[in-house]
């Protein structure tokens, strides 16, 4: 069970760890010489992400920040040759956004360089570290469950005991999962 120290507790951690992350990111990115924030980035790969060309707006909303703020972006990338502006083909009022060649060339470098971000953040862990806190993560982003330890329950399971099928995991009389210590 978790209290609200050890919350809090972990609360900063994941702050402190989000803080190292961008950090590390960003003095890989000065290496690799593109002159790109780490900002300019998050929009080229979702510039990468996009099955066409997309407005300013539909940017603005993907990337969950007010349009203002994607034009600056494009601003950028624009001057340094990375994106352009392009006139939709069937509604000459809309202006599209699109990657160039020498955008898609430095995404290739992007990549490379969040590779040896992400490999100097991990380097502490071993493969089954890193395995789990995958796991987790993506529990954490996109929602789902991951595997529990036994008599742990999450706040949805919790809020839904009792309906239905009874939850067998906080059975006293329950087995061991192989492998698995309390």
């Amino acid at each position: 069970m978790t209290t609200p120290d050890s919350d809090s507790l972990l609360a900063e951690q994941l702050l402190r760890l989000t803080r190292r992350v961008h950090r590390i990111q960003k003095r890989h990115l000065q290496r690799s010489g593109l002159g790109v924030t780490p900002a300019q980035a998050r929009l080229l790969r979702t510039l990468a992400h996009c099955d066409g060309p997309p407005r300013m707006a539909d940017l603005a909303a993907r990337l969950e920040v007010v349009p203002r703020a994607v034009t600056t972006l494009v601003d950028g990338l624009e001057a340094s040759g990375l994106a352009r502006r392009a006139p939709d083909p069937t509604n000459r009022r809309v202006i599209r956004i699109e990657l160039t060649e020498g955008g898609r060339g430095a995404l290739r470098e992007l990549r490379g360089a969040r590779v040896s971000a992400a490999e100097e953040i991990l380097d502490p862990l071993t493969t089954l570290e890193r395995e789990v806190l995958s796991a987790l993560l993506d529990a954490l982003v996109g929602g789902e469950s991951v595997d529990h330890e036994p008599g742990r329950e999450r706040h949805d399971e919790r809020e839904h005991a009792g309906e239905g099928e009874p939850d067998r995991r906080s059975e006293p009389d329950r087995k061991e999962q192989p492998g698995r210590t309390r």
